[in-house]
């Protein structure tokens, strides 16, 4: 699931309140603590994107953000953007396509084509990957190229292991990181409540060639996965979790971040392979410092060993050199 840090939301991510079920209360009791000595840590961390052909953040400020995805300039709202712009407002104006917010009875509303109207998908590419980029409704396009970096520190957790690895990827929204993954020579799988982010992350593996890889796509709350995956017995090397503050599952299943994601954490312990590599959590639109999911994640990897590194990933300007922070993370890494 998966864009700026308090605004990321979609059709599953829209920010509000709701009632849990009873038999999700049932459920969400706390686990026991761990026991054991709490990991090493290492923190802030700091990690970077920059400016490359396949994406560049070419400048921001005045709350907005001018965006370089491939061939096309975009404009989005960046509630965190409060500086002034450095660009020309001239190079502003050359871009391809502006998030306005407003309905639109045509087309695809709420976004504005300066030039040439253009449709919802596009081709881009991410380190060789092909894949779909997508003008939603909701602002977003169909990736995040803050999570490069944790895409990279992955593949080369696969390639240092030297053994058949298997990844879960929760919330896994379009799914570029299960494909990275997938490419590297992980057996994967990816799980999401919306069937609309299934069904382009199916659309994005055929045009990244990568058919013949195995992917299991899942349409399902993720809790209820991770939990009927502690069950089973079923284990994984290395599970990559990014919840929404908010969220329904496609039953009603409802998420709130500060009640679930404890005891989410806690089960994706559980479902670790005896050697485990990793555990990356990703934490967009809450009001939190990274203390707090860095303290969590401390807490549920107790007598593990390893280490636990966390901070914010940050979007490098290519105009001023600006760093633009998009989120928080936190990430146990085996020892």
């Amino acid at each position: 699931m998966k864009p700026a840090r308090h605004n990321r939301g979609d059709d599953r991510r829209q920010q509000g309140q709701a009632v849990r079920p009873p038999e999700r209360q049932a459920e969400a009791q706390p686990r026991p603590r761990r026991e054991g000595m709490l990991p090493a840590e290492r923190l802030p961390v700091i990690l970077e994107v920059l400016p490359n052909d396949d994406y560049a953040l070419l400048d921001s400020g005045d709350g907005e953000k001018l965006e370089q995805y491939g061939a096309y300039r975009i404009v989005r709202p960046e509630g965190q953007a409060i500086w002034r712009k450095a660009l020309p407002e001239g190079e502003w104006r050359k871009a391809d396509a502006i998030f306005t917010g407003d309905t639109d009875e045509e087309g695809l509303g709420r976004w504005r084509f300066p030039k040439q109207p253009l449709g919802e998908t596009w081709p881009m590419r991410h380190d060789g990957i092909d894949y779909l980029g997508r003008f939603t409704s909701f602002r977003h396009v169909g990736v995040f190229p803050e999570q490069a970096t944790h895409w990279d520190h992955m593949a080369g957790l696969i390639a240092g292991a030297k053994r058949p690895v298997k990844v879960l990827n929760l919330f896994g929204y379009t799914g570029l990181a299960s494909l990275m993954a997938a490419r590297d020579g992980a057996e994967v799988t990816h799980v999401d409540a919306s069937k609309k982010a299934i069904g382009w992350a199916r659309e994005n593996q055929e045009m990244a060639r990568l058919g013949d890889k195995p992917i299991r796509w899942i349409c399902e709350d993720a809790m209820k996965f991770a939990e009927r995956e502690e069950r089973r017995g079923s284990r994984y090397d290395i599970i990559l979790f990014d919840p929404p503050a908010y969220g329904r599952g496609p039953k009603g299943e409802v998420w709130q971040l500060f009640d679930d994601l404890p005891r989410l954490a806690d089960i994706c312990r559980s479902i670790l392979t005896p050697k485990p590599l990793a555990v990356v959590l990703t934490a967009y639109s809450i009001r939190a410092s990274f203390f707090a999911i860095h303290a969590l994640m401390r807490d549920t990897f107790a007598g593990m060993g390893g280490r636990v590194e966390s901070g914010e990933l940050v979007i490098r300007e290519k105009g001023a050199g600006r760093a633009l922070s998009t989120s928080l993370f936190s990430r146990w890494v085996a020892g």
